[in-house]
């Protein structure tokens, strides 16, 4: 199977924009993408094959790109690029120039992609887009997962990358990046490579550049794709009890620790978070540690009244009730 006809295969398997599409054959109307182009080559990836899916799943595409001024000439470059590819396409692009010393402070990769999806989503509203694509593949895919399993994750950890996630969607998330390398050969298609990649200063470019290369090497040549496989299947299991524990928390009027402690333990746990979410959404802040406190006060016989504080939570048990409020 090709490239194009792998994107349409996700795009019909994971919901990715319009109705009714399939790989097949068929047609849907797809709406309005702003497709992230940074230059390098998943995004031209990406894009070529958008446009020529444009008219198969009425699409208007919207082009955006954001320099980060961090790489000097080379920053120009990409940009350069990527007016270059949208005016080939006949396309609208939107550019956010970031100054260089807005990363005096803070410049992490987390830092960069909030930046970098704020944007996104500001152009989304913008021209009433309804999603924005980007140019995930299965290596990018393959390396979050290895990260998330160095830093230490659950099974909500394990599922990394999704197809689709609120307004993000991306297309190429099967893809390994050998085919997508082997697509812009064959098409002929200009790229940008950012030389920061290829360096170790970042966590991310450690496990790209080192780490994955030494397991392909010495254990298994296929690790990204076991990795890839291992991340679905995480992710859907955690589809499965995340579901279950939102009916179950829907149901009960009340947090009740004799209700909860009757539960399998991993929905215990989901449960909680999914209670935490609604007064502290950044659940990155939220340890496993934390959560095995509120258990131990769950399964404590002590009729005390427990507290704990956590990142401006309060979770009081009183008797068999539980609450949970924001300080």
């Amino acid at each position: 199977m090709n490239l194009i006809k792998k994107i349409q295969e996700n795009v019909f398997r994971h919901e990715l924009f319009g109705r009714g599409a399939s790989a097949k054959g068929g047609s849907a109307s797809g709406g309005k993408i702003v497709v992230g182009v940074s230059g390098g080559p998943d995004s031209v990836c990406l894009l070529d094959a958008l446009y020529k899916l444009k008219n198969k799943y009425d699409l208007e595409i919207i082009v955006a790109h954001v320099n980060y001024s961090l790489r000097g000439k080379d920053s120009e470059k990409d940009e350069a690029l990527v007016k270059k590819i949208a005016e080939k396409y006949s396309l609208p692009v939107e550019i956010k120039n970031v100054q260089r010393s807005a990363f005096s402070i803070q410049r992490s990769e987390d830092y960069l992609r909030n930046i970098r999806y704020n944007f996104f989503e500001k152009i989304r509203e913008k021209y009433g887009a309804d999603a924005i694509a980007v140019g995930h593949n299965l290596n990018d895919q393959a390396e979050t997962v290895l990260m998330r399993i160095l830093r230490g994750t659950g099974l909500r950890g394990l599922g990394a990358i999704k197809f689709k996630n609120g307004n993000i969607i991306r297309p190429l998330l099967s893809i390994p990046r050998k085919e997508i390398l082997a697509y812009l050969r064959k098409n002929k298609l200009p790229f940008r490579t950012d030389k920061t990649n290829l360096g170790a200063d970042f966590t991310r470019n450690k496990i790209r550049n080192k780490l994955l290369p030494y397991i392909v090497k010495e254990y298994n040549p296929n690790i990204e794709e076991v990795l890839c496989r291992l991340s679905q299947s995480a992710a859907e299991d955690h589809d499965f009890i995340t579901r279950f524990s939102k009916e179950w928390l829907e149901s009960e009027k009340n947090l009740r620790a004799s209700r909860l402690g009757s539960l399998h333990p991993a929905i215990q746990r989901e449960i909680l978070r999914l209670a935490i979410e609604r007064y502290n959404p950044h659940l990155r802040e939220i340890e496993s540690g934390h959560i095995d406190e509120i258990l131990k006060i769950i399964k404590s016989r002590k009729s005390k009244k427990h507290v704990i504080k956590f990142k401006k939570l309060k979770i009081q048990r009183k008797g068999d009730k539980l609450n949970i409020e924001k300080l």
